[in-house]
């Protein structure tokens, strides 16, 4: 007997140590710090949109922002970087176009928005909202009131539906259909042609749940200020926990053409190791 329950002891210890080793560690956050002549941020990638996060430290792990700029500022927006074309431009040159071959499908989260702080992804003008792989930006902004903010409801549905219509109606395939009913002259045609996008809009919008800001967005957006309009439309994927001050230094630069700063403000990104 003595013997039966010094065996089944050791195999409750043996469990207990097993369970113990094998628990699942939770994972820790992902950080990085943006460097530039102002000062450094601290910033903290979401988990929950691994899509942006991954591709992000990816680009991030290469060493690619070193010496990119922030080439698109604004006092009440956000500030913009990340383009390839900024590290070596001129004075002249077209910064914010370039185009590696894929998007980032969206992450949209309802808890994660415009506020100030936010880090976020920059896209082209698509139908799906897919983030560009290496432009994002940093949120300043403003602050608005509730009834405003309520009345923007409206207007960012709106938007949602008029941005769907005119990506399917430029995409080249589009464009060639209705160059064709131009020659042929065939005005009925084009305008029959033309009104079915009107109906792929509504399906594609319907397939998503009309714009409305959470308790959440409302009172941030009130107190704290941010960029609402940008909901529902870019992926949000991290924030600035610490530095804030910075993006503030970088928004409030005096500009040329496009909102691009007179002096170059360059970046340095890197991992912060846990």
């Amino acid at each position: 007997m003595r013997k039966g329950g010094l065996i089944i002891g050791l195999a409750l210890i043996f469990m207990v140590v097993v369970s113990a080793t094998t628990k699942q560690v939770e994972p820790k956050p992902k950080y990085v710090e943006i460097t530039t002549k102002f000062g450094v941020m601290k910033v903290l990638l979401y988990d929950d949109t691994p899509l942006h996060r991954d591709n992000f430290l990816k680009w991030v792990r290469a060493g690619f922002y070193d010496s990119l700029t922030f080439h698109m500022v604004s006092p009440e927006g956000t500030a913009q970087g990340g383009d390839i074309k900024s590290r070596y431009a001129t004075e002249d040159s077209v910064i914010g176009d370039s185009d590696f071959g894929y998007r980032i499908p969206a992450e949209f989260r309802p808890h994660h928005f415009h506020k100030y702080g936010a880090l976020s992804a920059a896209r082209d003008i698509n139908p799906e909202f897919a983030s560009h792989p290496t432009q994002f930006f940093l949120v300043r902004g403003t602050n608005y009131n509730i009834k405003d903010l309520q009345k923007m409801e409206g207007y960012k549905n709106q938007m949602i539906r008029t941005n769907i219509f005119y990506t399917l109606m430029n995409a080249d395939s589009t464009k060639k259909r209705i160059a064709d009913f131009g020659m042929r002259g065939d005005k009925d045609g084009l305008r029959a042609y033309t009104k079915t996008f009107q109906t792929i809009t509504d399906s594609i919008f319907a397939m998503r749940a009309p714009f409305t800001f959470t308790t959440e967005q409302l009172r941030t957006y009130n107190t704290t200020g941010g960029v609402p309009p940008l909901d529902s439309g870019y992926t949000v994927f991290g924030e600035v926990v610490s530095g804030l001050h910075i993006i503030d230094s970088i928004c409030n630069q005096p500009t040329a053409k496009n909102k691009r700063p007179i002096k170059d403000i360059r970046m340095k990104i890197r991992e912060v190791k846990n």
